[in-house]
Formats: C-alpha cells, structure tokens, sequence
C-alpha cells in the first residue's frame, strides 16, 4: 500500500451514473475516484439490488478498490475529466 496516497472515508452513491464516488489524496491533491455498480459487482462476485447493498459491498472490499485505485493514480490513468475510474 502507498503511504503517500490516503482515501477519504467518505462514499456517494449516484444513482443516474450508476457509480460509486470516493477520494483520494495524493501529494496534496484531492483525486475524485468512482467505481461503476457492474464493476463492483464483477469483485463482489454477486449482483447488487439497491443504495444500501451497493454501499455495504464497497465498504467491505474497501481495501480491494483501493488497492486498484492506488494503481491507476500511479499509472496516472485519469479519465477525460480528471478523475480516476476503477476497473479491475
């Protein structure tokens, strides 16, 4: 795990992208990150029905999701708005 990337306990759910938003903080700068509903659902291993279970899912692979996020920020894999999108 880098130590110089920390994430934010935070989490939004939006429902009209489908996605799960959270942060990180890398060098002093804020990244927005976002792992989409399908995504989360391929590491789950099974399918997510509402806000509440997405929610729950990404709180218990935590660590996973961020394992991938730390990755991408390394990799600078920042999507067309500047922002870093977990896929596995």
């Amino acid at each position: 795990m880098n130590q110089s990337i920390l994430f934010s306990d935070t989490q939004l759910w939006d429902k009209d992208k489908q996605a799960v938003f959270f942060s990180a903080q890398c060098s002093g700068a804020l990244i927005q990150c976002l792992i989409r509903k399908k995504e989360l659902e391929s590491i789950a291993g099974y399918s997510l029905n509402d806000e509440q279970q997405i929610l729950e899912a990404f709180s218990m692979l935590r660590f996973d999701v961020e394992e991938l996020t730390e990755q991408l920020i390394e990799d600078e894999a920042f999507n067309e708005q500047g922002m870093v999108e977990v896929v596995s």
